[in-house]
């Protein structure tokens, strides 16, 4: 039996190869996301190695507390450490924000960039690529990113604010790498001497402490030295731990990357093991007189079972070989893309497969290739030796039966009773998790009642290439709904991309318009002024300026500051707002014409977790008047933007003095052109560097951009599942017509022209294109719907037409092409022969 299964294998190599396709596909994924991160995790690794093996010990401070400010240490805590036994040198690193201008004159992006100090000597840890350090008080140094964007060079004056948005002025004498810091990847940063960088960002304090040890003087015994120096306020590491705490915190970003590319590699292999199954199922059909007269010359149904089996096996090993193989330049390419996209990665990291993934990669592989072929194996064995004296493959017929009625509706109820539960809690992660579980349960469902519902849709979806065709597409048609059974797992698996995809239009199209209406009522203006840090920076006379422009209709200005409640320690955000007509931001409850002195807004969550109403006293400790009782006279709406506690206006200056806006909203009068009414917000904003205007179009226009960026990039790794698919349509179909090698013989003999059978074949193709497409695109605007409840209140329902419609175009398309091949060999085939081989 192994010789026998063996030599089948070699006499029919090419009837498998588009299995061996499906599943290299799907491994070739899964090993590319794992080739992926495990390089990064590597370059991350080897990376902060060698950042952090200039030093012995780092000393960090620990939190205490103080809300969103990062911990520092003292002048006196480093000179703890410089004075401790066997400390050959101690820096400390300053880090704060030091807002850059662009060549404009006005703040560069949208948040201030860094403000880092560069060490002297070995225990500096930046990695200059161009240039030299700073090493006087008039010199810096760019991040190369930020030097490239903002159009900076080696040589150039550069200016930049100090925390007191004072200006000043830098020669800049070199470039460096950021590393993997996320946060200076993210801002930018500016390096400066230790002195030169406290006095630009205000920071009297450390971010952290880098010590190197005298000839001689271990790690973990300076480690414990400079320990009990600082004290218990401060975790103090080697330097070998420091470097492995590094890395460890970046592979948990690696860890997610891998995470939700692997959600993708399971869909497609999910795809790529209904292929198989169904090549299987359609395998041993086919082989019926053959598996016969194996059992004829004495097999057993044991030998019979394990040839298939083994088949399988070695479909699968060969298959999960060429998916490594594949997965390794997928990887690498990945790796290349993202390097050109100039994404922070290690330059030198070299493409790593590890035994890991190889292990994994084989075992994956394999045990969807046998395990999907074990049902098709089993049905072998039921074969009888008297099946090897028919003529021909008896045709097999299908049943519905009670068993698959009674799983599909338990299916159908626990998945709409999950997804109904899901839309009726409130909108989070956990509301999306139930619904994504509800609608995994009609699918299966649906999946369940795949070969009952294919013979209606086939007549739907072959009514008009059945007129349009005629003699052949009727006949398409009648192929398509023969066996219902195979039908249907051929097309489950295009249903699976599809409403993957539909999902994904649909939520984004949903989020779109839900966003775009949500801005317009919570946000009815057309143009914002606020600072890179949004917090109370702006000078009130850019407002006093605005309002006298008659280019605006109306200019309303926002403060903001903190403090403490009399219920606790914590401090909330305390704000307020110019009033003007038009302004009414949403309320849960009360009224904003109640507002007056002595009262307040709180919002919904600060009421939830106070247990306060419309009518309760609420206790605010401010700076100038003390403690202060106010009434509540409403409840904010969450995306009503308001601060914490809202005041009326000349109260909050009464609690808290002169303060700054913290961001100006501005509407252009009717009938004045936009871009005149921009110059003049601009030209009011001129004079201060850190006012940065944005307008709502352009705040459209990015939030448009990132979504479709993201719908872009999902459909594309989706695709891969739907490129599966395809190959299992092709490879059904190249079997059905091996299968009716006599029927289409017959069908020529009768008349039917070779262009006749391959438009047959292409239309019944047509038709299980168009079944998958729709069954997916109902599931997928169903599903949708549902999702898009649980993630934000007041959904506005958005369908996308054209992306829908597309999708069912390119699925029958797709299904057209897939069947070119097949359609070509059938029509090639001779008519004696084909009627002779039966």
């Amino acid at each position: 039996m192994l010789r026998t299964t063996l030599a089948g294998l070699l006499a029919h190599r090419l009837r498998l190869a588009l299995t061996s396709l499906a599943i290299a596909l799907g491994v070739g994924f899964i090993a590319g996301t794992f080739v992926l991160t495990d390089t990064i995790d590597a370059g991350f690794t080897e990376k902060f190695s060698a950042a952090a093996d200039r030093i012995d010990v780092a000393v960090t401070p620990l939190s205490k507390g103080n809300g969103d400010e990062p911990p520092t240490a003292s002048e006196a805590t480093l000179e703890k450490v410089r004075a401790v036994d066997g400390v050959a040198d101690a820096q400390g690193l300053v880090r704060g924000t030091s807002a850059l201008l662009g060549k404009d004159g006005k703040a560069a992006g949208d948040f201030p960039t860094a403000g880092i100090s560069l060490p002297g000597g070995d225990l500096n840890r930046t990695a200059i690529v161009s240039g030299t350090a700073p090493m006087t008080a008039t010199q810096a140094v760019l991040d190369e990113g930020t030097a490239r964007t903002r159009g900076f060079k080696v040589g150039d004056t550069i200016a930049v604010l100090d925390a007191k948005n004072a200006r000043h002025e830098f020669t800049l004498v070199g470039l460096f790498d950021i590393g993997l810091d996320q946060e200076l990847g993210y801002f930018g940063a500016v390096g400066y001497t230790t002195d030169t960088a406290r006095t630009m960002t205000g920071q009297e304090g450390y971010r952290e402490i880098d010590v190197a040890a005298a000839q001689g003087v271990t790690q973990e015994a300076l480690r414990d030295a400079v320990a009990a120096a600082v004290g218990a306020e401060h975790e103090v590491r080697t330097g070998e731990r420091y470097a492995a705490d590094l890395a460890a915190s970046n592979g948990a970003n690696g860890d997610f990357l891998m995470l939700g590319l692997l959600l993708f590699g399971v869909v497609a292999m999910f795809v790529a093991a209904l292929v198989i199954y169904n090549t299987f199922n359609i395998l041993v059909a086919q082989r019926t007189r053959e598996m016969a007269l194996l059992r004829c010359i004495g097999a057993t149904r044991g030998q019979v079972f394990g040839s298939i089996v083994l088949e399988s096996a070695v479909v699968g090993l060969l298959s999960s070989v060429l998916g490594l193989l594949f997965g390794y330049g997928l990887g690498a390419g990945a790796l290349a893309v993202l390097t050109a996209f100039e994404a922070p990665l290690p330059s030198a990291a070299a493409t790593t497969l590890t035994p890991r993934t190889i292990v994994l990669g084989l075992v994956i592989g394999l045990t969807v290739t046998v395990g999907a072929a074990l049902l098709p194996a089993r049905a072998a064995t039921r074969v009888a030796p008297i099946a090897a004296l028919r003529s021909q493959t008896e045709e097999q017929t299908f049943r519905t039966g009670l068993v698959r009625m009674i799983f599909a509706g338990l299916f159908l109820v626990a998945g709409v009773g999950a997804s109904v539960a899901g839309m009726s809690m409130k909108p989070g992660e956990t509301a999306l998790v139930v619904v994504m579980a509800g609608c995994s349960f009609v699918f299966l469902a649906v999946l369940t009642l795949g070969p009952v519902i294919v013979k209606p849709l086939s007549a739907f979806a072959g009514w008009v290439p059945a007129r349009l065709f005629g003699v052949p597409g009727r006949l398409a048609v009648d192929n398509s709904r023969r066996n219902p059974k195979r039908s249907a797992t051929t097309t489950v698996a295009l249903t699976v991309g599809v409403t993957l995809m539909t999902v994904i239009s649909v939520v984004t199209g949903t989020v779109r318009v839900t966003y775009t209406q949500q801005l317009d009522e919570q946000f009815p203006f057309d143009y914002l002024v606020q600072t890179q840090e949004r917090d109370s920076g702006l000078p009130r006379a850019i407002a006093e300026n605005l309002r006298t422009r008659p280019e605006l209709d109306s200019v309303i200005a926002f403060r903001e500051t903190t403090a403490r409640l009399a219920t606790g320690t914590a401090r909330y955000d305390v704000g307020t707002f110019t009033p003007v007509p038009g302004f009414n931001p949403p309320l849960d409850a009360g009224s904003l014409d109640r507002l007056g002195p002595g009262t307040a807004l709180v919002t919904e969550r600060v009421a939830e977790r106070l247990r306060l109403g419309v009518g309760d006293r609420i206790t605010v400790r401010t700076a100038k008047a003390g403690a202060v009782d106010l009434t509540i006279v409403g409840l904010s709406d969450i995306d009503a933007s308001l601060a914490a506690v809202t005041v009326p206006e000349r109260d909050f200056d009464r609690y808290f003095g002169e303060i700054g806006d913290s961001r100006v909203m501005i509407k252009h009068r009717d009938g004045v052109d936009p871009d005149r009414a921009l110059a003049a917000v601009e030209a009011a904003t001129e004079p201060y560097p850190t006012a940065k205007v944005a307008s709502s179009t352009e705040m459209r226009g990015q939030f448009d951009e990132a979504l479709d960026m993201v719908l872009m990039i999902i459909t594309g790794l989706l695709g891969l599942a739907v490129l599966i698919s395809l190959l299992g349509i092709a490879n059904t179909l190249s079997l059905s017509v091996h299968e009716r090698t006599r029927e289409s013989a017959l069908l020529r003999a009768l008349g039917l022209t070779r262009p006749q059978l391959r438009r047959m074949l292409s239309v019944e193709a047509l038709v299980l294109g168009l079944i998958g497409a729709l069954v997916g695109v109902t599931l997928g605007i169903a599903f949708g719907w549902a999702a898009a409840q649980t993630m934000t209140d007041n959904v506005i329902f958005q369908l996308p037409v054209p992306q829908i419609l597309s999708f069912v175009a390119l699925s029958g398309l797709a299904g057209v092409l897939a069947a070119v091949l097949p359609a070509r060999r059938a029509a090639r085939a001779s008519v004696v022969g084909s009627l002779a081989s039966g």
